[in-house]
């Protein structure tokens, strides 16, 4: 089934009920047909490659299955400056957030020439016909779209990393990227539509999730539904989320129990989201809302804190609680979504219910928990959630994959000038951890560049390069319960908190050797630094390049007055507060 511009999609009981067209009138289809495959896929073998990124990858299957229509492309230059200032697409359509395919060089790019898209795996994607090539600013996209420079917000550190040029053009989709977990959950827009008007409801409500559902989720979700006498859409997005949030899998477990135990099934539908988020709060919260609009929603949740990245450098969040509401009260109408808006959600012990903090009595005792409280008294400690809180089907479901931290995987990143003593304290602190019974891999810089790293120069870029090769180690070293000890002077705070996003947070600890210059020269073994004064290396980091000393490391060490052993011995202090290690 093809969905033009005129076409309805009827309710099947009653053909007078029309569920809402997608945004801008039509749904946009790039999937060849599969007449065409062969020919185009002999073509694609011939040209030239673009490996494109994962998030990348999901802006692209949301392209092709027409979840971002009325897109037909990665953002040209027009349309790009537009959505940046206005929030438009060049013809005045609303669209929030630009859609861009980044790019590093022209190997392969050329004007009206055509290039073969593929996934990191090398997987054949589509074709795109090279219309545009355009440079664009990251100091402007940070500004604008994040809205902010701090490098706490995991896009302002991913971007550093995007390519300084991005490259539009017509797309001929050949396949799909692959999937092949909850098959059954993965639905078009188009399917999906399908699906909702067999319900038989004139309204349906999207709710948008990067989290496993609460009880308070649960309470806001069915309110949100009865209240419009509708469909419940459960919407979770399965692509790039937040560094750190509960893995898919997990949540889709969660969703599933809660579903066949405690929703009314005849009105609620799941099905899953491969969105690259951008944790753009208030934009992204009009972005969303597009996106399910174009899936068939004409409701949709808005809660406290949308798409949220949490806090700042300085602790303090990077959005007021509800400026996504207040953005998307302003557009609503022109969405052609009904905005359904809520406050915190707390729990009224008393009276054994949930309700909005703004709906109840000054002096009304509530219970509530944060995120951090979920994971550091209860789920790192072994902790069963409360009843209150939590379903029981979730509450398993969780301590089945958040194990007790004593059990969790960790990075220690140690970062400083060459010379500072990473490596030396590194390793007294590898032996103290053994001796603890962790399971310890040691990554040195040196070491790494031996190996991983060889054939890697001095430049940023290769520098960077070194750096991410590291912590993509260490994540899944951290990732299958080990302790990744990482000594590097990675002098770049933006490498250092990638590195930190692929670890996540909560499992990152960076450890500052800070022992200054004339300190590390006089304790020169190798001579590095007397070559560098010299001139005959370059790039040398202290002399003439930069190291960014770290803004807030969770320990700083001082070499120069207290003795090695000391400072290992202060990390294992640390470590056991935090949990990574058993007293």
């Amino acid at each position: 089934m093809n969905l033009t511009e005129n076409t309805k999609i009827l309710n099947p009981e009653n053909p007078e009920i029309e569920l809402i067209k997608p945004f801008g009138g039509k749904l946009i289809n790039l999937l060849v047909f599969d007449d065409e495959r062969e020919e185009l896929t002999a073509e694609a073998n011939r040209l030239p490659s673009l490996q494109i990124s994962n998030r990348a990858v999901c802006d692209l299957e949301l392209l092709a299955t027409g979840a971002f229509s009325p897109l037909e492309t990665f953002h040209g230059k027009a349309d790009y400056e537009r959505v940046l200032e206005e929030m438009r697409l060049a013809n005045g359509l609303l669209f929030p957030i630009p859609i861009t395919l980044p790019v590093n060089h022209f190997d392969g790019l050329e004007l009206d020439k055509k290039i073969a898209l593929r996934d990191a795996k090398n997987d054949l994607l589509a074709i795109m016909r090279v219309d545009e090539i355009y440079e664009w600013s990251r100091e402007d996209f940070a500004r604008k779209i994040p809205g902010t420079n701090d490098l706490f917000h995991p896009l302002v550190t991913e971007i550093e990393h995007w390519g300084k040029f991005n490259v539009s053009g017509k797309l001929q989709v050949l396949n799909l990227p692959k999937h092949f977990d909850f098959k059954d959950l993965r639905l078009s827009p188009e399917q999906t539509r399908v699906k909702l008007t067999e319900i038989g409801n004139e309204n349906v409500v999207a709710f948008q999730t990067r989290n496993p559902i609460h009880r308070a989720h649960e309470e806001m979700t069915k309110r949100a539904a009865e209240s419009i006498d509708g469909t419940l859409f459960l919407h979770p997005v399965v692509g790039m989320t937040k560094p750190n949030d509960v893995d898919h899998f997990t949540r889709v477990r969660v969703y599933r129990k809660l579903i066949e135990n405690y929703y009314d099934k005849s009105k609620t539908r799941l099905s899953l989201l491969p969105l690259a988020m951008r944790m753009a709060g208030p934009r992204e919260a009009i972005f969303h809302a597009i996106i399910r609009r174009n899936y068939g929603a004409n409701h949709f949740i808005v809660g406290r804190d949308h798409a949220s990245p949490g806090i700042d450098s300085h602790g303090k969040p990077f959005y007021e609680p509800f400026a996504a509401q207040e953005l998307f009260s302003r557009f609503e109408a022109e969405l052609g979504v009904r905005m359904l808006a809520f406050g915190e959600m707390v729990f009224l012990p008393e009276e054994d219910r949930y309700e909005e903090i703004n709906k109840i009595e000054n002096g009304t005792k509530t219970v509530s928990l944060s995120g951090t409280q979920i994971r550091e008294e209860f789920l790192y400690k072994g902790k069963p959630l409360p009843a209150w809180f939590t379903r029981k089907e979730t509450a398993e479901i969780l301590a089945e994959s958040y194990p007790p931290r004593s059990k969790q995987g960790v990075c220690l990143w140690f970062t400083g000038l060459s010379g500072a003593g990473k490596s030396t304290t590194a390793e007294i602190l590898m032996n103290l951890l053994h001796e603890k019974g962790r399971r310890v891999t040691m990554l040195d810089g040196d070491v790494v560049r031996t190996h991983l790293s060889k054939g890697l120069g001095f430049s940023k870029a290769d520098r960077d390069t070194n750096i991410l090769r590291i912590g993509f180690v260490a994540a899944e070293i951290v990732r299958h319960g080990g302790v990744a000890i990482c000594a590097a002077v990675s002098p770049y705070r933006a490498a250092r908190n990638e590195v930190r996003n692929l670890v996540g947070k909560d499992n990152f600890i960076e450890i500052f050797v800070d022992t200054p210059l004339e300190i590390c020269e006089r304790r020169d073994t190798k001579g590095m630094y007397a070559k560098a004064r010299r001139g005959e290396i370059k790039d040398f980091t202290g002399i003439d390049d930069v190291y960014e000393m770290p803004e807030n490391a969770e320990i700083t060490l001082d070499t120069v007055n207290i003795p090695v052993e000391e400072n290992a011995a202060k990390i294992l202090q640390v470590l056991t507060g935090y949990g990574f290690v058993a007293n």
